[in-house]
């Protein structure tokens, strides 16, 4: 569920509505649109347009589209700022173009959120493979602006902790980054550790929640558990074991240069998380160094 919206405590709406009515109901519903009708007022006589002002500029929009559900009577207007009653989609566009103002706003103040259309979008899994074509096109996202100069493409990194600060740049979708139980990593272009299964540049995103290791119950690697851990010097993606003295195994694809450590846990490696999602390009990419034996762990590491 979105957002709650507070309530607008007037004397009215508190003798109208009981205390001890359950959540999920009318009169919860009728605050919420009493609320955005009350905002849309502020709006309007922000901008110093009457009643009659919207009208007349929405029977233009109406004129324009040729379609009259486009039209907001000033009685109408009236109601929906005053008595609770709800726009319709075409009437919260005119709404939205006269007031200048983005629709997901409005939308918000009727607490529905047009952001969580990927989420809920989750709900019923469709069986056949099919384009995205739920997914909103917002003008402006949260991107990270700078970056901690210590940051090294060369290396695995927890990007949350390399971003040193935010801004609103054109496009949307990775707010997500720095907020929620889930975390994001870059695998370092010399980090061989997974490969092939994780190309070195691949994008990760980390369950900040799963930090059991399991031990069984996969049927084949790729539905093995991969972990992203920290130790005090650098961060590895690669799977783990716990060995009976308590120590962290950390086992590298066996088709990996690289070779397996063993750390104390957790005073020398910590699990971050589990890796449940992997973004990686798969036709921009070298194999790894061909250096001996003696020298590849110690160089790719």
């Amino acid at each position: 569920m979105g957002r709650l919206v507070p309530e607008i405590r007037t004397s009215s709406d508190c003798d109208r509505f009981s205390p001890l009515a359950p959540r999920n109901t009318m009169p919860n519903t009728k605050a919420m649109s009493l609320y955005a009708g009350n905002k849309l007022r502020h709006v309007r006589e922000t901008l110093g347009l009457t009643l009659r002002d919207v009208e007349t500029a929405s029977s233009e929009i109406a004129a324009r589209h040729a379609n009259q559900e486009f039209f907001i009577p000033f009685s109408r207007l009236a109601e929906i700022e005053t008595k609770g009653l709800v726009p319709s989609i075409y009437r919260m566009y005119s709404l939205a173009a006269v007031y200048r103002c983005d629709f997901r706003t409005l939308f918000s103040w009727y607490d529905i959120n047009l952001e969580g259309l990927p989420e809920d979008g989750n709900i019923v899994p469709i069986p056949r493979t099919h384009p995205f074509g739920s997914v909103p096109h917002p003008d402006s996202l949260m991107l990270p602006v700078a970056m901690d100069p210590a940051f090294d493409v060369r290396r695995t990194m927890d990007l949350a902790r390399m971003i040193q600060r935010w801004g609103v740049i054109p496009l949307q979708f990775i707010e997500g980054f720095r907020r929620g139980s889930h975390s994001y990593a870059f695998v370092g272009t010399e980090d061989f550790t997974m490969y092939p299964l994780l190309m070195p540049g691949s994008f990760l995103q980390v369950d900040m929640r799963k930090t059991e290791i399991l031990k069984e119950g996969w049927r084949s690697e790729h539905e093995r558990p991969i972990y992203f851990v920290e130790t005090r010097e650098e961060f590895i993606c690669s799977w783990c074991n716990v060995s009976d003295a308590g120590q962290l195994v950390i086992q590298p694809h066996p088709l990996s240069p690289v070779k397996p450590r063993v750390f104390r846990h957790p005073q020398e490696a910590e699990i971050i998380g589990q890796v449940v999602g992997v973004a990686m390009r798969l036709g921009e990419w070298s194999p790894y160094p061909q250096h001996s034996t003696s020298e590849v762990p110690a160089r790719l590491n």
